[in-house]
């Protein structure tokens, strides 16, 4: 239904629609600056290593009642991680240089 309603949709594009809303007064500049990609490498790494956090928090609270194959699952996951983090600085994604 979604998907349909964005088709059947009627579209005005017109240039006061397509132009930006700085509080009544007329645009200054531009509004979409373009952004380095190495910000988007930082926030691809950060958001990994937090989903991390949030898949190893229950594991931790409950590593006593798991037994042992849950222990080496959750090294195991944590050792593909670090092997991911090792091949992006191996191929200098984490430097930070003009």
């Amino acid at each position: 239904m979604v998907i349909a309603g964005f088709i059947c949709q009627y579209k005005h594009k017109t240039p006061v629609k397509n132009s930006i809303y700085e509080c009544g007064m007329q645009p200054v500049s531009d509004a979409r600056i373009q952004f380095d990609i190495k910000y988007f490498h930082y926030a691809v790494i950060f958001l990994i290593f937090d989903i991390e956090t949030i898949f190893l928090y229950p594991f931790a609270v409950f590593v006593n009642e798991l037994g042992l194959f849950a222990v080496i699952e959750a090294f195991i996951f944590v050792g593909l991680l670090l092997f991911g983090l090792y091949y992006a600085i191996g191929r200098k994604v984490l430097k930070w240089e003009g």
